[in-house]
């Protein structure tokens, strides 16, 4: 039975989240870097949903996936950076037991669906390389949103049961999460009730959907990187394998931080749990779409004739008057 300073059976309706109490000469700077961090996450991936949406070229399964990964990652981002910013310039931070409770849920519904859309785009990617002739048939219109929906829906499957133990847990004191934010495995160890089956569950749950997801990512990209070398000429391969290399890298850096924050033993370093959890929940929506934009000619196109179009009309009347110009 685990207890805290205060037994006395007086519930916790409210926590304080430390945050980053170690650099406390450096909160304005930090503030500043993740507010940028989030802004600018928040824009480049609104640009690619926007282009998605607007260039035909892009009306393909791989982006209209894409332009959903970067949905999820605008939540990410807005799930846990407006209340870390909060930390950074008040002198308490605190959350309500109930907000806690649906921060680490949302948080956790986000995670475990980014690992299915990764496990969505490598099966694009090896229906597109390695069966091209029954690409079109398979990957219909009515599929990718039929493996979207059910992306989305694993993921509030895959986190739900772990977030209703944590909620039914009793919390009595201490109330300090040693964290940024609201994560099921700092909240737990807060409990003063009996929180082993909830430690389980959530241990299962975050391993099996990551390595699943992972397995079934690294089974498709073996098969596509085996009909790669079977590409006789030089140029096929090199376009063939453009197609993965942003998906690969951005594969590499989600499972990396993810395995080491779930998979690997549970750690007591909190300061290790904190900056793992920037990278795979601030940095790595950050990065997704620069590496996407950066790495794939058809978003870099798409970039430059938008560019181009809001060149060629600065605003709707203008454009309103040159078309009508014409006509007369």
């Amino acid at each position: 039975m685990k207890t805290g300073p205060n037994v006395n059976g007086t519930k916790v309706t409210e926590f304080i989240i430390l945050g980053f109490p170690s650099f406390p000469e450096l909160q304005v700077f930090l503030f500043i870097i993740f507010l940028v961090i989030y802004i600018l996450t928040m824009i480049a991936n609104l640009t690619i949903i926007t282009l998605v949406k607007i260039d035909s070229r892009l009306h393909t399964p791989m982006y209209f996936f894409l332009s959903n990964l970067s949905f999820l990652e605008m939540g990410y981002v807005s799930t846990t950076v407006p209340k870390m910013l909060e930390g950074f310039i008040s002198v308490s931070n605190v959350i309500s037991l109930l907000g806690c409770i649906i921060q680490a849920y949302i948080f956790a519904v986000l995670g475990a669906s980014e690992s299915f859309f990764l496990a969505l785009m490598a099966y694009d990617r090896y229906m597109a390389i390695c069966n091209p002739l029954y690409y079109t048939t398979v990957m219909t219109p009515t599929t990718c949103i039929q493996l979207v929906v059910g992306a989305w829906f694993g993921g509030f499957i895959a986190a739900s049961l772990p977030c209703v133990l944590v909620a039914r847990l009793r919390f009595c004191g201490p109330n300090v999460i040693d964290h940024f934010l609201c994560e099921a495995a700092p909240v737990i160890k807060l409990a003063c009730s009996d929180a082993f089956l909830s430690e389980l569950i959530l241990s299962i749950s975050a391993t099996t959907t990551t390595l699943a997801s992972l397995l079934f990512t690294m089974g498709t990209y073996m098969c596509i990187i085996s009909a790669i070398v079977r590409i006789p000429s030089t140029t096929g391969r090199k376009k063939a394998f453009s197609t993965c290399a942003s998906h690969l890298t951005v594969v590499a850096i989600f499972y990396t931080t993810v395995c080491v924050m779930y998979v690997r033993p549970s750690g007591d370093d909190p300061y290790k749990n904190k900056v793992v959890a920037v990278f795979y929940g601030i940095v790595t929506p950050f990065l997704n779409p620069f590496i996407y934009s950066l790495r794939n000619k058809d978003v870099k196109e798409a970039f430059k004739k938008a560019l181009k179009i809001n060149k060629a009309f600065p605003n709707k009347t203008e454009a309103i008057s040159v078309i009508h110009h014409r006509n007369v």
